[in-house]
């Protein structure tokens, strides 16, 4: 797996080797998924993270959170190259959702930490 990088506004990086390979490209993969909000690309309206549509703004509790890891998990499981979810956990405070997710892939297993916002996504190998 070949990504081209983001840098730290999340915009392509253009010169020479500036592509991540295997277990960081497939991180970025699930970075830009996660950041993808559903209707918001034109090629494919279909696809996207529900973020206004089911997760922000829509009153629940415990059967929230429930909801809220199963839309990010599956959106994780359905990139390529993610195998299975070894284990999930997340928490709620103070309005805030943060996950820590262990991951198998085709490239060996990788721990994401997603914040309430899924604006930093800090992968650990």
């Amino acid at each position: 797996m070949k990504y081209r990088q983001l840098d730290k506004n999340g915009d392509y990086t253009f010169g020479v080797n500036n592509f991540l390979l295997n277990k960081e490209a497939l991180a970025q993969a699930i970075y830009t998924r996660l950041k993808l909000l559903y209707n918001e690309w034109w090629e494919n309206t279909e696809d996207g993270l529900p973020l206004f549509e089911s997760i922000l703004g829509v009153y629940g509790g415990k059967d929230k959170k429930q909801a809220v890891d199963l839309i990010i998990s599956t959106r994780i499981l359905e990139t390529t190259g993610v195998k299975e979810l070894k284990s999930y956990s997340s928490i709620v405070k103070d309005r805030k959702y943060n996950a820590i997710c262990i991951i198998d892939s085709v490239f060996g297993e990788l721990e994401l930490t997603i914040d309430n916002n899924i604006s930093g996504i800090e992968v650990i190998f």
